[in-house]
């Protein structure tokens, strides 16, 4: 078994680092790294790629936030603009409510006039 000092001392390094200074995480992260091989290109390499597919993740999940934004805001506009055509035609049916009923006053007007003009012709013609 082979001790490997600068890999020790890298690993003693990232423990210290990921522990938020506990100096018992990099002693045990040193000594795990200088028994173990520590820190090699591969792994440098793995971090590297893993913070860039972080970095990936990070800009999808923000281009996402932004496209459930503009949903939103779309949803809103779609919904002002239905309740906006929704009083305008109920404003409408009202006014043809009203036409109707007035219509309908006029109807009971003309056969209201023509019993009387019917009643009128009947007394001179007797």
């Amino acid at each position: 078994m082979s001790f490997n000092v600068i890999g020790g001392l890298l690993n003693a390094g990232l423990g210290l680092l990921e522990s938020g200074g506990n100096p018992l995480a990099a002693i045990g992260m040193g000594l795990a790294g200088a028994t173990t091989g520590g820190t090699t290109a591969g792994n440098i390499a793995g971090a590297a790629g893993n913070a860039g597919l972080g970095a990936l993740n990070a800009q999808d999940e923000a281009f996402q936030l932004a496209m459930y934004g503009e949903q939103i805001r779309h949803q809103e506009q779609m919904q002002t603009q239905s309740q906006a055509f929704d009083e305008i035609m109920d404003e409408k049916s009202e006014q043809m409510r009203e036409v109707n009923t007035l219509r309908d006053v006029q109807m009971t007007q003309r056969k209201a006039d023509n019993q009387i003009t019917k009643k009128f012709i009947e007394s001179i013609t007797e």
